[in-house]
């Protein structure tokens, strides 16, 4: 969370994180694909150059950014990230992210091997206790273009409509809050995996599920 943390507190705009973002793409694909040593050298100067942009806009360390690029291999895309929403009546399910103190719908990233659906189910449960079951794909968003703070890559997020199938309410290593609130009064929230015109657009899609999914 340190780079995350900077991110949100030394951006002033985010058009040089996209462009950080791409340039990282870029030579992340290159060095994954290319065998000419020459090539080879481009990319890399090519990273070091979205790693200068980073770490000239923020307060954390150049050996710190490398660190976290080098843990990317392959050809990059977007990492994805699944949410669930669930109402009752008026009120939705949320839970007290332990990284910041605020709140959100439960979810996180959708690890290797699992599908769309089995994650959401998953992080409900490990979040909040709650069994739950997938109603409906709701929205698909690109993270950049909903108003959440900067983050060092790029994602898509996916909100999916479930409901509750049994279990309680529990807190576990990641959280340490579970409650409902009213979609009109909702507590201070995790702005980097949630907002509020999000949640609002979700209960909009549970009155009508016949509402096609949002996509962008």
């Amino acid at each position: 969370m340190e780079l995350q943390e900077n991110l949100q507190e030394n951006s002033t705009g985010v058009q040089w994180l996209l462009w950080a973002q791409r340039l990282q793409a870029i030579a992340q694909n290159g060095l994954t694909f290319t065998e000419n040593p020459y090539d080879v050298e481009r990319f890399k100067q090519i990273l070091d150059v979205a790693i200068e942009m980073m770490t000239t806009y923020t307060d954390v360390e150049p050996t710190y950014v490398r660190e976290l690029f080098a843990q990317q291999n392959g050809y990059a895309t977007p990492k994805v990230d699944a949410r669930g929403a669930v109402f009752q009546e008026d009120r939705v399910l949320l839970v007290r992210e332990r990284a910041d103190g605020k709140w959100t719908l439960p979810g996180g990233w959708i690890d290797v091997g699992e599908s769309p659906s089995e994650a959401v189910v998953r992080e409900v449960y490990e979040e909040s206790g709650y069994e739950a079951r997938v109603i409906k794909l709701a929205a698909l968003c690109d993270r950049n273009k909903h108003g959440h703070p900067p983050a060092p890559f790029h994602a898509y997020k996916l909100f999916f409509l479930c409901e509750l199938t049994g279990g309680a309410p529990t807190t576990s290593y990641e959280t340490t809050g579970v409650d409902f609130f009213p979609v009109s009064n909702l507590p201070e929230l995790s702005l980097t995996r949630v907002v509020p015109s999000q949640i609002l657009r979700l209960y909009d899609h549970a009155q009508h599920l016949d509402w096609p999914t949002d996509f962008d």
